[in-house]
């Protein structure tokens, strides 16, 4: 086991501890915003994880078909635990339908890069995707800790957490469904393309007529 397939494996032990964090048995739930902090902290340091085993990986040569089948699926189980969460922590910044929508792209992304995988190509990240996966952290968080908070003092500057929130939350929904419609076009250009090549390969090959010996 290598250091970025065991800080992966640390991602998806967040994911049952983030359960218990956001749920009603945690011991400091309510108090003075603990809950919401440590929940908060979790997730950053788990999104961290995300970009650190890819980056150490491809650093140290050590990218594996191990890493390479748990990395999404850390993913997919941080993204969706996340969203299933907030509809029941936080429903009035995080509604059922945008948890609905943010997971089904996620499903749809994994099941176009299987295909593409098959047909013998990838599907690079697009600088949409990166946007949101930023926009998503903010979120969250921003969900997270709008349950304790409906603004901050900081400095004598208000800051109103359930605005950030509200905006971060149906800007992460626009842009996944951009991000969707870029990862599939992305997809059909090329799914396209190597399917020209494989007519046009065997065109050539029904054009070659066999060799028949002839008898003397």
């Amino acid at each position: 086991m290598n250091l970025p397939n065991s800080i992966t494996l640390t991602r998806i032990a967040s994911v049952p501890l983030l359960i218990w964090v956001l749920s009603p048995h945690f011991p400091f739930r309510g108090i003075h915003g603990e809950q919401e902090a440590i929940a908060s902290g979790l997730f950053i340091l788990a999104s961290i994880t995300d970009g650190l085993d890819g980056y150490l990986a491809r650093r140290r040569g050590q990218i594996t078909t191990l890493g390479m089948l748990l990395d999404p699926l850390a993913d997919k189980l941080m993204v969706t635990t996340a969203f299933i969460l907030l509809v029941a922590y936080n429903p009035r910044v995080m509604p059922p339908w945008i948890a609905v929508l943010v997971i089904g792209r996620e499903f749809l992304v994994t099941g176009l890069r299987s295909i593409a995988a098959s047909e013998g190509f990838t599907i690079d990240a697009s600088e949409i995707g990166k946007l949101k996966t930023v926009i998503q952290i903010v979120a969250v968080v921003a969900a997270i800790l709008n349950h304790g908070w409906n603004s901050w003092n900081l400095w004598g500057f208000p800051v109103g957490v359930h605005l950030i929130a509200m905006v971060a939350t149906y800007w992460m929904a626009v842009v996944s469904v951009i991000s969707a419609v870029d990862y599939f076009v992305g997809f059909w250009r090329k799914i396209d393309h190597v399917s020209g090549r494989r007519r046009r390969r065997g065109a050539v090959l029904s054009r070659k007529k066999p060799v028949v010996e002839q008898k003397a």
